[in-house]
């Protein structure tokens, strides 16, 4: 693993279950801290697998992982929820906000696993609510528009500094006028914290804003995957 690396991902596979059932591979991919990667492919090519055997929510068949230096699933129970907390920020496609609950309520479930000290975190949830345009962080996220609820999604990814911040599909419920401005907004916010980002997508208009491009069949057919 070189230094400056945020993630670096070697001869991974995973099986889906059935003896005949497809599988998801990903040969090398190694990205730079800071550095802003999307990886695009059809619908059912594994985009969200992938993201998944990366943020350690799923088991790989095969494989390794390595987040910021620290192989991810070697890490078991709650010391792996504790890491990627602390370390990899994430933005669903339904963004899976806590319903029921505030902007900022949101926000600062993410800070439970930050090192921040517990006392500045109210302040640092409100600052980071209002540079990506939250008006109101007391409201309810269910009375939040369908982008207000994306920046907050943003926020919370981002709320612990993370090493890494994955994004799956983040632009899917936005028509493509306000597409473009999302991913803006997303990279903003991520370099603003030095993290690198991860992005897969099956939308071709987006690839130009990103720092490198990669088609998921080429990664699946790379040498070190049989």
């Amino acid at each position: 693993m070189m230094a400056g690396t945020a993630l670096s991902i070697e001869n991974l596979m995973y099986q889906y279950p059935g003896a005949h059932g497809p599988s998801v591979r990903v040969g090398s991919l190694v990205v730079g801290e800071g550095e802003h990667v999307v990886l695009t492919g059809s619908s059912g090519s594994g985009k969200s697998t992938i993201l998944n055997l990366v943020s350690g929510l799923m088991d790989p068949t095969r494989g390794r992982v390595l987040v910021h230096g620290t192989d991810i699933h070697a890490l078991k129970g709650a010391k792996r929820d504790r890491f990627r907390g602390r370390t990899i920020g994430m933005v669903f496609q339904t963004h899976n906000l806590l319903s029921g609950f505030s902007a900022m309520d949101n926000v600062l479930a993410a800070l439970m696993f930050s090192a921040q000290p517990r006392r500045e975190h109210d302040a640092h949830a409100r600052e980071l609510l209002e540079r990506l345009g939250i008006e109101r962080p007391g409201a309810r996220v269910e009375a939040l528009s369908i982008g207000q609820q994306q920046r907050v999604a943003v926020a919370r990814a981002v709320a612990c500094r993370p090493a890494l911040v994955l994004a799956d599909e983040p632009t899917a419920a936005l028509d493509p006028e306000h597409a473009r401005g999302a991913v803006e907004m997303l990279e903003g916010a991520c370099r603003a914290v030095g993290a690198a980002l991860v992005c897969v997508t099956h939308d071709l208009s987006l690839v130009d804003r990103f720092d490198r491009h990669r088609e998921l069949s080429e990664l699946s057919n790379e040498a070190g995957v049989s």
